[in-house]
């Protein structure tokens, strides 16, 4: 429920401390039941006083950060797909449409033949043989786009 181990942890022992307090109002019937009501309500009021606090934790910001897109990932992004583009346009006409739609518009072989009026296994053939055409380009290194 908190999302986070060491404040759960911390729950957990404050609901065993709570329950030997109040071991004299239990009736002796459903420990398991009476334990996990005093952890529920342990960890709502935690939550209530954490939403009125709304402090950001050290590790927050790492995490905000860790997802931001940095200025220079984005223009490091945008020089690969400009790359990118240009290779696909370099190729020869066959295989030109068919790479520039796979690898820079991210579309799919099936996606790809419904689009040009072609059959699959002729555009799954055509990505392949282009993709072998792309590596030459780039030379053995790995492609960005794909993983291969």
């Amino acid at each position: 429920m908190t999302q986070n181990y060491f404040e759960a942890e911390d729950l957990a022992q404050e609901t065993f401390v709570a329950a030997y307090e109040h071991l004299d109002h239990f009736d002796g019937q459903h420990e398991k039941a009476w334990l996990c009501r005093i952890a529920m309500n342990k960890c709502l009021d935690f939550l209530k006083k954490d939403r009125r606090r709304a402090i950001p934790q050290e590790e927050d910001a790492f995490l905000y950060l860790a997802d931001q897109e940095t200025i220079e990932t984005h223009v490091l992004a945008q020089e690969v797909q400009s790359e990118l583009k240009h290779a696909c346009e370099s190729l020869p006409p066959p295989y030109r449409a068919v790479a520039l739609a796979h690898f820079y518009e991210e579309k799919d072989a099936a996606e790809i033949a419904r689009e040009q009026n072609k059959n699959v296994k002729t555009v799954q053939t055509q990505i392949y043989r282009a993709r072998a055409r792309l590596q030459k380009i780039y030379g053995k290194e790995q492609m960005p786009w794909d993983g291969t």
